[in-house]
Parts: structure tokens; C-alpha cells; sequence
């Protein structure tokens, strides 16, 4: 169970819940599938699959859940000659135009008649929530697919008080100062050889970097002529390599060698205790990465956050 992504949500008030809480609202918008007429449905499955049927797999205060998505899927092509084709029966039967509005019609009446056959595309998303740690974290290469998962566990479980975690600089600040060398990052850091640069102006262009020293003179040229980056591979503590972008989205996670061995030395040939051992080493390490980062990147803004009282 290693996640590919992670799209951080702080918590901004104290929450807590316990995973029998927490099963019990999930369970009660459980996934059903696209009846005949429906396009969508998503609701909540066991994260384990074939191998559990827990709507939370819970492993050291870490809470993991799934959200499916099933979508009917019609070709756009298949649809617009099939409603031609009507049109232009109705144009020479009745011998008129057919106009826009009739056509939107006819549109929705095709699709309406192919949505019993149509192909379904079925998604699982991931997410655990850490209450210690103050964070809901979401395998989601976008920011849109995290916000749709946050949005439906907050229908889900009545109340979910997270936002994007914010930091006192602009993140495409500190990275620039990363490369051209005006603020140091720290040691647990490392940059890799990937960036995006952008030009702030109204039309600036993008350049996208791969392959290449970071701090060599091409790269530096663009920084000199005010482009930003805001977008940067990094590796953490040599554990974890990813793409950082401007929003803090982390993207192309990739956990090192030591994890790998960790997980290896785990003796078990029970499919949950190693999906479980992999689920508790990835947590353990993103607990330590996530406050790193945010720490690198000039201190979190926790002025928005209502911190427990003691």
C-alpha cells in the first residue's frame, strides 16, 4: 500500500473519531453501482478489496478509506451520428430544420437509450486520516480529485474542518531561492533534476525542465530573467522522491531502498499483514515528511488553525 500522490488537508480545528464512528458513517453511503439511466455514482468501499470488507483499515491511529467512482462512459463520436442520423430523418419526413434546441433534445434522448449499454469507468481514490498528526492526506494526482473526496467524506461523517495547509512564503519563492542559490535548503533535502519554470507576467511562457543539473547556467538564465519555478524534484532524507508543485500538491511518489527492505524483512505471507506493514511504514514516514517540507518552506501558516486546549 504505497500511494503514488499526496494532496495534504489540515485540519483546522481539533477531529478526532473513532474508526467504529467512522465505519458506520462510511457504511451508510457505501458504493452502489450506475443504475440503467445514470451516468455516476460514487460511494465508499472496503480498502482492502477482495481481502476485507471494512469501510476503514485502521493501523496505528491511521484511518485508510477508499471512495469509488463509476462513470458510463459514451463515445462523443457515437452519440453526435446517431443524433444526426435523427435529425435528418425528422428534416426529411417533415420536410423542416432541425434547430439547435431540437437537436439538444434528440441529444439527450440518444443518451438517455445508450446509457443501459454504455462501458463503465471505475475509479478508487485513497486517503487516510491522521488525526494526531492534524492531517488528511489523498492519493490524488489533482486538486480537484482530492477536493471531491474531502467534499464527500465531509457529507459522509457530518463535519470535516480541513483545508490546504498554507506556509508564510509562496512556495515558487522558496523554490526559486533553492536554485539560484539565495536560500539554503536543508540538508534533509535533496534536489533532483526535474523543475518548471514560469514567467509571472500576463502572457509569460512555461518551460519544463527533465533530465538536467539544476543549477546549471541554462537554468540559471531563465532565473536571471525573472521566471520562477513552481514546480521541483526533491528526495526527503533519501526515503522519498517526489514532484513538488506551487499548490503543494506532491505527485510521482516514490519511497526508497530502505523502506523497500524494511518491508521485505517483514516475515508474513498473509496478503493484510503485509498490506498493513507496507500501510504503517508509509504513514510512519510521511508523518515525519509533511512537517519537514512545510518546515522548508518557510514555516507553516497556523494562524487559521484552532489549536487544542490543553
Amino acid at each position: 500500500m504505497w500511494f503514488r500522490n499526496a494532496r495534504v488537508f489540515r485540519f483546522t480545528k481539533p477531529f478526532d473519531i473513532t474508526p467504529e464512528d467512522l465505519e458506520e458513517k462510511l457504511r451508510a453511503d457505501a458504493f452502489k453501482p450506475c443504475g440503467p439511466q445514470e451516468t455516476l455514482r460514487q460511494g465508499w468501499v472496503p480498502p482492502l478489496g477482495k481481502h476485507g470488507d471494512q469501510m476503514v483499515h485502521s493501523a496505528n491511529g491511521y484511518h485508510l478509506i477508499a471512495l469509488r467512482k463509476e462513470e458510463k462512459i459514451l463515445p462523443g463520436p457515437v452519440v453526435k451520428e446517431a443524433v444526426e442520423e435523427r435529425a435528418e430523418a425528422i428534416e426529411l419526413d417533415q420536410g423542416r430544420k432541425v434547430r439547435k434546441k431540437e437537436k439538444e433534445e434528440i441529444k439527450e434522448q440518444v443518451m438517455l437509450e445508450m446509457l443501459p449499454q454504455a462501458f463503465s469507468r471505475n475509479r478508487r481514490c485513497f486517503a487516510y486520516l491522521a488525526p494526531q498528526d492534524g492531517v488528511l492526506v489523498v492519493d490524488a494526482g489533482s486538486a480537484k480529485q482530492a477536493e471531491d473526496l474531502a467534499s464527500t467524506l465531509r457529507k459522509s461523517v457530518g463535519s470535516l474542518p480541513v483545508r490546504p495547509p498554507a506556509v508564510e512564503q509562496a512556495p515558487a519563492f522558496t523554490f526559486t531561492g533553492w536554485l539560484n542559490e539565495t536560500i539554503e535548503h536543508p540538508a534533509s533535502i535533496v534536489l533532483g533534476n526535474e523543475c518548471e519554470l514560469k514567467d509571472p507576467s500576463e502572457d509569460g511562457g512555461v518551460v519544463r525542465c527533465k533530465g538536467l543539473d539544476l543549477k546549471a547556467d541554462e537554468i540559471r538564465n531563465h532565473l536571471e530573467t525573472g521566471m520562477q519555478v513552481t514546480k521541483l524534484s526533491l528526495t526527503w532524507d533519501d526515503n522519498v522522491s517526489f514532484v513538488l508543485d506551487e499548490e503543494l500538491g506532491i505527485r510521482r511518489l516514490k519511497f526508497g531502498e530502505t523502506l523497500q527492505d524494511q518491508l521485505d524483512d517483514v516475515d508474513v505471507d498473509d496478503a493484510v499483514a503485509k498490506f498493513d506493514a507496507a500501510f504503517t511504514l508509509m504513514t510512519m514516514e510521511l508523518s515525519r515528511m509533511i512537517p519537514g517540507l512545510l518546515e522548508a518552506l518557510g514555516g507553516e501558516d497556523r494562524s487559521a488553525i484552532v489549536e487544542e486546549e490543553a
